[in-house]
């Protein structure tokens, strides 16, 4: 990384300004901390800590090292007494945050040497984060090396289920706000409140070793420049995604703790809404053959059965395999295969429907850049692609609803939420060409919450954006009812009036109502 003689924060904040992010929920349930050094939590993740804790989350703070080498000159004696001295300053500092009861683990590795022992550290993280929901730890681009080392053995030891975060410390005052490592797509902010950046002051203020200078010390570990990173009353961090597809077992624990339903796409409203309204925007009428990958429970796989004279539809997880077999048992023409992406059976050659419902954000970019190429290889010329995506992050997602795989269209049909408000979406249906072939395709993101009261938002948008391809006629507005088409029989088929949004984004009383 550049490093420069203490970037003024004034220039973090301008390039935090021309990054939008998201906010870091406090309500993370079971949170495991990391620090390389007592006062590193303080400094980067203080005030969110405080946060985690108020709302009723568990804390546990592992310190990697004493930091008993803050001054390289200090000889062993030095070096012992400033570790103690360390350790009463931490515990301080929590005092200050109101965090003084929190389970706190200090490892007593050594000090500047943490890459050296960075295996040892990641076997002790283990069995501490094995339950923890969310993990965060120093960013592994930090430029101390035992920032550094507690990031990546973080990363190691971090259960697959887990949300991994970053914080940084002195990528702040050294660092470059243009540095090209610098993931910014997944910055997360926590903003203090005057009284938990008061408290943040206080625990700051304990670690008095590193602030002042000592005979024979040389200048403060942190001086003022450096420690007005920390006052701005916000602190950043940055989400760290995995980098290879999700793994097989993960979905076989889901499927083992929901009852075979682990998003209950069977009893909730919300979701069914959701696969209904997806199947609702598929602009023919009726189609020769689909290929549905990922099919979950088989629940989408049903609807469309209904409209396909042909489903191929997969899974890699043998539970779910059995489930969909279980739900389209009877349905003529519905084949369905244990397979993973990116098995080219499961987009066979000739189809003209793909659906890919919430599962492309599960790949890793080899995987997901192979699906692309099997996608656009085994649809014929004109096939549909509807790609429906969750607009929150799963833990184990290498991808989100925001990212756009290459060669697909680069914009969803309709987005909701926070982030669909910063931009526009100027057609539902985009011609794209893809090693040759036309593909239209129809793209749904869904809230991240089960706010199913905008999905009528969601098809007014997605109807009036419409462009029909000219041998289509299927799914158009007509007045207030929306998806007049007609189902495989010729007959007329409606999805209902869209919901009535009232003030504050709440649907009125009247459409408050049970089932389809």
């Amino acid at each position: 990384m550049t490093v420069r003689e203490f970037t003024a924060p004034e220039a973090w904040q301008a390039a935090f300004a021309a990054h939008p992010a998201a906010v870091m929920d406090p309500a993370v349930g079971r949170l495991l901390v990391v620090a390389a050094h007592p006062d590193d939590e303080t400094l980067g993740a203080g005030g969110f800590l405080r946060a985690v804790h108020a709302a009723g989350g568990r804390v546990r703070l592992v310190v990697a090292t004493d930091g008993e080498a803050a001054f390289p000159q200090a000889g062993p004696a030095e070096r012992a007494a400033l570790a103690r001295t360390r350790r009463d300053e931490l515990d301080r500092a929590l005092g200050a945050l109101g965090l003084d009861g929190i389970e706190v683990h200090r490892l007593g590795l050594p000090d500047s040497g943490l890459a050296d022992v960075e295996g040892e550290l990641v076997e002790a993280l283990r069995p501490l984060a094995a339950d923890a929901d969310a993990c965060l730890a120093p960013w592994v681009h930090d430029p101390h090396p035992d920032h550094a080392a507690a990031g990546r053995a973080t990363l190691a030891a971090a259960p697959v289920g887990a949300h991994r975060f970053g914080y940084a410390i002195w990528t702040w005052p050294w660092g470059d706000p243009d540095d090209p490592r610098l993931p910014w797509p997944q910055l997360f902010v926590h903003r203090n409140d005057p009284a938990a950046q008061e408290a943040k002051r206080r625990a700051v203020r304990c670690h008095a070793s590193q602030l002042g200078s000592a005979a024979g010390r040389g200048a403060p570990i942190l001086p003022p420049p450096v420690l007005a990173h920390f006052d701005t009353g916000s602190e950043a961090f940055f989400r760290i995604p995995p980098t290879a597809s999700a793994p097989r077992e993960r979905f076989a624990a889901l499927y083992r703790d929901g009852s075979g339903d682990p998003w209950s796409t069977r009893t909730s409203w919300y979701e069914r809404r959701k696969l209904a309204v997806l199947a609702a925007s598929l602009p023919a009428p009726r189609y020769e053959h689909a290929a549905e990958p990922g099919c979950g429970t088989g629940e989408l796989t049903r609807l469309l059965g209904a409209r396909c004279d042909a489903v191929t539809a997969s899974d890699f997880t043998p539970a779910a395999v059995e489930s969909t077999r279980a739900a389209t048992a009877g349905m003529a023409g519905v084949t369905v295969a244990e397979l993973a992406l990116p098995d080219p059976r499961a987009v066979p050659e000739g189809v003209d429907l793909v659906v890919c419902s919430e599962v492309l954000y599960y790949l890793g970019p080899d995987d997901l850049a192979a699906v692309v190429e099997l996608i656009a290889r085994a649809a014929r010329p004109g096939a549909d692609i509807a790609l429906l995506h969750w607009s929150g992050q799963a833990a184990e997602s290498p991808q989100d609803a925001w990212g756009h795989p290459p060669g697909l269209p680069r914009r969803p049909a309709v987005q909701h939420g926070r982030r669909a408000r910063r931009r526009r979406v100027p057609a539902a249906r985009r011609a794209v060409r893809v090693s040759g072939s036309r593909i239209d395709a129809v793209g749904i993101v869904v809230p991240a919450r089960n706010e199913q009261q905008r999905i009528g938002r969601c098809l007014r948008a997605l109807h009036r954006h419409r462009r029909p391809a000219p041998d289509r006629r299927g799914n158009r507005l007509r007045g207030r009812r929306l998806l007049r088409g007609r189902d495989g029989a010729g007959r007329p088929t409606v999805l209902g009036p869209p919901a009535r949004v009232g003030a504050g984004g709440h649907p009125r009383r009247a459409d408050r109502r049970a089932g389809p």
